[in-house]
């Protein structure tokens, strides 16, 4: 078939890019990429051959000689993709057969297994990579930086262009958990259309309690303190985490450091910060309350809130308090 691949190198495979193999291992606890990755096989294969037959089970359920049974040729020389799940809780008939279907793939066959994490099942996934087969990592996208990139990828395979203010707005607004995040993104590209700009993100996802950061730090920066601690004060009440607000105060108040005292049209200064020229506008605007002694006062603030929020303290709403009124007094 057209497509199918047979391994080489270990190299781990992307699950934006795998291809069908003899033998797929999607491995590790992020359920979505793994999804996606099995969706992306059995399209490539159904491309390649309309007529394929789909095949799935769990590891943990297996009967012994169902995979024999399944892979075993048709009579009119199908292809199957069989899918089994739930590797981590395998049974040992499960594990017996799959060791004996590893020394001699049948060729007709695409199979696709799914371990989720842990030591269950290690003789086999040693096995798997040793026979080089094709291993997609599928672990969690934990840092900011990477749900980032998977926000601004999956923008570009689009064809669409999201500001680089909006990609960390959206991680903010919506990116504890990757379905969700990927649905933003899908809503965002069939509902917008030019630019996604951080008003497109407020006005489909400033609900979200995370994306009350900016609100705060938009209160704060325009010297409205009451305002910006009020606003804190309930978002924290309500559940709010403290982080993606101190990251939308950082975000802001880097801005307004990048045009702080520097001249040149708001076009020019667009291009060279790598900002749109309605932010280098409103980021001068802001810059006027501020004195270079004021912004580095902001900046150890936040510095300072940055690490008590991420356990250095066991009061981090202060920390977060004082921020905000740091920035909102400016240079008063």
């Amino acid at each position: 078939m057209a497509g199918r691949t047979t391994g080489g190198g270990q190299q781990p495979a992307s699950w934006r890019d795998v291809r069908p193999a003899a033998v797929v291992l999607l491995s590790g606890p992020e359920d979505y990429l793994a999804s996606k990755a099995a969706e992306a096989i059995r399209h490539q294969v159904r491309t390649a051959q309309p007529d394929v037959e789909l095949v799935r089970f769990d590891a943990g359920a297996y009967e012994a000689g169902t995979l024999t049974m399944h892979a075993s040729p048709s009579l009119f020389g199908d292809w199957k993709v069989i899918e089994a799940s739930g590797l981590a809780q395998m049974n040992d008939a499960f594990l017996v057969d799959a060791l004996a279907y590893l020394s001699d793939p049948a060729p007709d066959v695409v199979l696709v297994m799914r371990h989720s994490g842990g030591n269950r099942g290690k003789k086999l996934l040693d096995a798997i990579k040793a026979t080089h087969a094709t291993v997609v990592d599928c672990q969690p996208l934990k840092k900011d930086a990477e749900k980032a990139e998977f926000v601004s990828t999956e923008f570009r395979l689009a064809r669409r262009r999201i500001e680089p203010d909006a990609v960390r707005a959206l991680v903010a607004a919506v990116g504890s958990q990757l379905p969700e995040l990927a649905a933003a993104c899908q809503q965002l590209t069939a509902d917008t259309a030019g630019d996604v700009t951080v008003e497109s993100v407020e006005k489909y996802y400033g609900g979200r309690i995370e994306a009350t950061g900016f609100k705060v730090a938009d209160a704060a920066l325009a010297g409205r303190t009451a305002q910006a601690l009020s606003m804190l004060r309930h978002a924290l009440a309500t559940g709010a985490d403290p982080v993606p607000i101190v990251a939308a105060l950082a975000m802001k108040v880097r801005a307004v450091a990048k045009v702080h005292g520097v001249r040149g049209s708001s076009m020019q200064l667009a291009k060279e910060l790598g900002m749109a020229p309605w932010q280098v506008d409103q980021a001068r605007k802001e810059a006027q309350r501020f004195s270079s002694d004021a912004l580095a006062r902001c900046i150890r603030a936040l510095a300072e809130a940055d690490a008590q929020v991420k356990g250095e303290s066991r009061d981090p709403v202060y920390a977060v308090e004082r921020a905000v009124t740091v920035i909102a007094l400016g240079d008063n």
